[in-house]
């Protein structure tokens, strides 16, 4: 980028000096600048490492967590992808930054708005849709990756449904980092590391 906002380049050393080593995750971070997706009031603590708060009462996830979650989902350019929970659209923005296509969807009908504004000048390859993440987007399934990006007790069964033979889809359960991959048909799950993010809200809001 010709001009690095203050605190952007020091966020990308911080994620570097944390492990995070997919260059491709780390120059997607530099491009899409994370305090077009803070109010003002909050805006001098885009590049901190912690979560800040957006609307609807949610948060926008710390730069760690994003990037841990985007190098985990291993994104390639050809693929498709599927984001559950958009909130700020920042790692939406990201990962668009990474692959061919993201859908997103988003249970407040406020954030999905915000987002797409939000993204309107720095991507063109996201689609949002207000409705429940746990039951994905079936219309356009399926995909080459799903990231949930919040805990769930277990692997909700209709995105497992959705995901493309060779595919992954990434969710905190139950604590832990983990990843489902569907190979020859048969879905195969690991786990990565503890992790501890909001939880997956069931249904789709109609007050906000």
């Amino acid at each position: 980028m010709a001009f690095a906002e203050p605190g952007l380049i020091d966020m990308i050393m911080r994620l570097r000096s944390r492990g995070i080593s997919d260059i491709n995750v780390l120059r997607a971070m530099e491009q899409i600048p994370r305090s077009v997706f803070v109010i003002d009031a909050l805006k001098m603590r885009s590049y901190d490492e912690c979560e800040i708060p957006i609307a609807c009462g949610q948060n926008l996830l710390s730069p760690l967590t994003t990037a841990i979650l985007c190098q985990t989902l291993e994104v390639s350019p050809e693929h498709k992808v599927l984001q559950i929970g958009t909130g700020s659209g920042y790692s939406t923005a990201v990962l668009a930054k990474l692959c061919k296509r993201v859908y997103g969807v988003e249970r407040y009908k406020t954030l999905c708005e915000d987002a797409e504004c939000h993204m309107k000048a720095l991507v063109n390859n996201t689609v949002l849709r207000h409705g429940d993440g746990r039951f994905g987007w079936r219309g356009q399934a399926p995909f080459d990756r799903i990231l949930i990006s919040a805990s769930v007790r277990m692997f909700p069964s209709a995105l497992l449904d959705q995901l493309t033979d060779g595919g992954r889809l990434i969710a905190v359960v139950d604590g832990q980092l983990s990843i489902a991959m569907r190979k020859n048909g048969k879905i195969q799950e690991k786990t990565i590391m503890p992790m501890k993010i909001p939880a997956l809200e069931p249904g789709k809001s109609k007050a906000l």
